[in-house]
Protein backbone atom coordinates (compact mmCIF):
# COMPACT_ATOMS: atom_id res chain seq x y z
CA UNK A 1 0.00 0.00 0.00
CA UNK A 2 1.58 3.60 -1.29
CA UNK A 3 1.10 7.01 1.18
CA UNK A 4 0.21 9.46 -1.68
CA UNK A 5 0.42 13.06 -1.41
CA UNK A 6 -2.51 15.00 -2.00
CA UNK A 7 -2.71 18.63 -2.57
CA UNK A 8 -5.77 20.42 -1.87
CA UNK A 9 -6.92 23.55 -3.16
CA UNK A 10 -9.59 25.64 -2.07
CA UNK A 11 -10.62 28.87 -4.35
CA UNK A 12 -11.73 31.74 -4.92
CA UNK A 13 -15.69 30.74 -4.74
CA UNK A 14 -15.24 28.63 -1.47
CA UNK A 15 -14.90 25.28 -3.18
CA UNK A 16 -12.22 22.96 -3.10
CA UNK A 17 -10.24 21.00 -5.21
CA UNK A 18 -7.88 17.98 -5.00
CA UNK A 19 -5.24 16.08 -6.89
CA UNK A 20 -2.21 13.82 -6.67
CA UNK A 21 1.10 14.75 -8.03
CA UNK A 22 2.08 11.28 -8.08
CA UNK A 23 -0.87 9.76 -9.48
CA UNK A 24 -2.50 11.30 -13.36
CA UNK A 25 -5.72 12.23 -13.97
CA UNK A 26 -7.13 11.55 -10.75
CA UNK A 27 -9.10 14.77 -9.45
CA UNK A 28 -11.95 15.56 -7.02
CA UNK A 29 -14.41 18.52 -6.39
CA UNK A 30 -16.52 19.72 -3.60
CA UNK A 31 -17.94 22.18 -1.61
CA UNK A 32 -16.27 21.79 1.39
CA UNK A 33 -12.38 20.09 2.44
CA UNK A 34 -14.40 17.12 3.79
CA UNK A 35 -16.58 16.54 0.83
CA UNK A 36 -13.24 16.67 -1.49
CA UNK A 37 -11.53 14.64 0.77
CA UNK A 38 -13.94 11.77 0.39
CA UNK A 39 -14.62 12.27 -3.58
CA UNK A 40 -10.82 11.70 -3.36
CA UNK A 41 -10.11 9.03 -1.59
CA UNK A 42 -13.06 7.56 -3.65
CA UNK A 43 -11.53 8.13 -7.04
CA UNK A 44 -8.09 7.09 -5.95
CA UNK A 45 -9.33 3.65 -4.52
CA UNK A 46 -11.38 3.12 -8.05
CA UNK A 47 -8.56 4.36 -10.09
CA UNK A 48 -5.98 2.15 -8.52
CA UNK A 49 -8.32 -0.99 -8.63
CA UNK A 50 -8.43 -0.51 -12.23
CA UNK A 51 -5.25 -0.24 -13.27
CA UNK A 52 -4.14 -4.04 -11.06
CA UNK A 53 -7.67 -5.11 -13.06
CA UNK A 54 -5.84 -4.24 -16.37
CA UNK A 55 -2.58 -5.99 -14.86
CA UNK A 56 -1.17 -1.87 -15.68
CA UNK A 57 1.64 -0.96 -13.13
CA UNK A 58 0.34 1.18 -9.80
CA UNK A 59 2.37 4.31 -9.58
CA UNK A 60 4.98 4.98 -6.87
CA UNK A 61 4.15 7.35 -4.24
CA UNK A 62 7.34 9.04 -4.52
CA UNK A 63 6.30 13.01 -3.40
CA UNK A 64 6.92 14.42 -0.24
CA UNK A 65 6.09 18.18 0.78
CA UNK A 66 8.13 20.66 2.93
CA UNK A 67 7.20 24.05 4.05
CA UNK A 68 9.69 27.08 2.98
CA UNK A 69 9.00 30.73 5.07
CA UNK A 70 9.47 33.58 2.62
Amino acid sequence: MNDYLIIYEQGEDGGWGAFSPDVDGVIAVGRTRNEVERRMQEAMAAHLKVLREQGQPVPPARTTHGYLAA
